[in-house]
């Protein structure tokens, strides 16, 4: 889940594996599997990077050993 914001301020969470694509129109829209739509103030490179440190962390966690904090570690 990656965390995100919508134009008016808003927080929202969205399942990354949902997210079928990322655009610039100028604002950033995130396309859904479902087909829903989401505009955010992110950039399409801070939604890339958010969804990319969340699947780090939950390969982390999947691994023995590995705590909370040393996933965060490499994110």
């Amino acid at each position: 889940m990656v965390r995100l914001t919508r134009l008016d301020g808003r927080v929202i969470v969205i399942n990354s594996d949902l997210i079928e694509f990322v655009e610039v129109t100028p604002d950033t829209l995130v396309s859904l599997t479902t087909g829903k739509k989401i505009i955010v103030r992110e950039s399409e490179e801070q939604v890339i990077n958010k969804v990319a440190a969340f699947r780090r962390m939950c390969d982390a966690r999947a691994v023995p050993g590995c705590t909370t904090s040393t996933a965060e570690q490499r994110v």
